[in-house]
């Protein structure tokens, strides 16, 4: 018996990393979470396999992208040990890392970004407890049930 697909919506600013630097390289570590509950859903819930809405945050028009996969199991985020890092964190140790990451890969791009705002007219399909479209939430990992991920992905 195989565990069951998991799904996920991942943050990213498309002036650092877009799904088309995903599309070029083909894998990349998802680095520099330093938020504990995102860190928790790397570590505790995501399975190589699971599945990756890829959103582009804070440009003209947020929304999803495209498609990715988990590649790893999460490990320690080696950008917390580099004082040269934005990422760095003293406290960190790395026989106690305090932050993890898993690596994605490129599944493919949309031909047009899910914007937010056709995201939040369907919230009401969505319900309540989907998390990008509560107020406050700012957490760049958020889980997304299997209704969910199919009421979004029929958006495309």
């Amino acid at each position: 018996m195989t565990a069951r697909r998991r799904y996920w919506l991942m943050k990213s600013e498309p002036d650092t990393f877009s799904i088309e630097d995903l599309q070029r390289v083909r894998t990349e570590p998802w680095n520099g979470v330093r938020n504990y509950q995102a860190r928790n859903f790397m570590r505790d819930g995501m399975k190589v396999g699971d599945g990756v809405l890829f959103y582009h945050s804070n440009t003209a028009v947020p929304g999803i992208a495209g498609l990715a996969t988990i590649a790893s199991e999460a490990y320690p985020d080696p950008t917390q040990f580099d004082a040269k890092s934005d990422y760095y964190d003293g406290k960190s140790s790395r026989e106690d890392p305090r932050w993890l990451l898993v690596d994605v890969a490129f599944e493919r791009k949309f031909d047009r970004v899910i914007p937010l705002d056709e995201i939040k007219a369907r919230a009401d399909e969505l319900g309540e407890d989907f998390a990008l479209t509560r107020r406050g939430n700012r957490l760049s990992v958020l889980p997304v049930t299997a209704a969910q991920w199919k009421v979004l992905l029929s958006m495309e």
